[in-house]
């Protein structure tokens, strides 16, 4: 229902600034034509009429641009809160538990498991929420080592099937043959492990988000030349419609398409992605056929030869 309402109020400033260009256009125009002999006051009126055009034309951009920032910030918040409140309430509940019955040493064990679980749900949260108010800061650039990032996208990979509790075959890899990885030089990049970490495991942990019939992912490493690495992250899952693909990396964007409202997220993660691949001088970019054909999400960064 707020969806529908906030559509409404982007299309009632749309129309509202169409009718209002539409009116200062012929308002001018007519006053052009029954003064067309004063040139003096042709020029002036001229000069009134485009920047009256213009001032309509950039207030109805910023209204609906605000309209939809303001949307953007409530699903975050909204998403977030789900993210906060839903391991809180699991971990309080078998804290209740613990405390009000006796339960078995088994059943213990398990409660216990659940909570750590909940909570290092809650710490991904506050983790993401973190790291994006650091790339938008745009603060002083990473520290620069040389990393092994086949190395590190496995590690990644491990974390993953742990986190998600995945068998191995969920999760694919493998090493372009024709790259020049083959040849004994690796794949190094220059940069810092921890955000490239953060970057490898956010595309691993949204591929997985968004294949909720199955997980079935591949992960492709490729040195297509000297100055490049590709990181390759291919799922079958739910898909993103083509007008979507662009705006998926931005903050707080978070595909609206129906077939994709039960998937939970703060729409963070791609955006840690872009700004991280940024700040290392690479690129991000998103790859799909669309809806229920599986979504590929590329990542480049510069190489560093051994």
């Amino acid at each position: 229902m707020r969806i529908i309402s906030r559509q409404k109020a982007i299309y009632f400033f749309i129309t509202l600034g169409v009718c209002l260009i539409a009116a200062a256009v012929a308002l001018n125009v007519s006053w052009i034509i029954l003064n067309w002999r004063a040139g003096l006051m042709l020029f002036f009126g001229g000069i009134l009429f485009l920047v009256i055009i213009a001032g309509l034309v950039l207030n109805t951009i910023f209204l609906v641009r605000e309209i939809r920032r303001n949307e953007q910030h409530d699903s975050f918040i909204n998403a977030v809160t789900h993210e906060l409140k839903t391991p809180i309430a699991s971990i309080r509940l078998y804290l209740q538990t613990l405390q009000r019955l006796e339960v078995g040493e088994a059943q213990r064990r398990q409660f216990y498991e659940l909570m750590l679980l909940d909570t290092e749900r809650l710490l991904h949260t506050v983790e993401q929420v973190l790291k994006a108010g650091e790339a938008a800061q745009k603060k002083s650039p990473p520290q620069r080592l040389p990393v092994e990032f086949n190395s590190l996208v496995r590690e990644c990979m491990e974390l993953a099937r742990v986190r998600h509790h995945l068998q191995a075959a969920d999760l694919d890899y493998r090493e372009s043959p024709s790259s020049s990885m083959a040849n004994g030089d690796g794949a190094r990049v220059l940069g810092d492990p921890e955000e490239l970490r953060t970057a490898v495991s956010n595309l691993l942990d949204n591929a997985v988000k968004y294949s909720p019939d199955g997980v079935h992912i591949s992960v492709e490493l490729d040195a297509p030349d000297e100055k490049r690495v590709v990181l390759r992250v291919r799922d079958q899952g739910v898909g993103i419609p083509e007008q979507e693909l662009k705006r998926i990396f931005k903050r707080f964007y978070r595909v609206t398409h129906r077939s994709l409202a039960q998937v939970k997220g703060t729409g963070l993660g791609l955006f840690i992605v872009r700004s991280i691949a940024r700040k290392h001088g690479g690129q991000v970019f998103a790859e799909s056929e669309g809806a229920g054909k599986g979504t590929t999400v590329t990542l480049e960064l510069p190489r560093r030869l051994a």
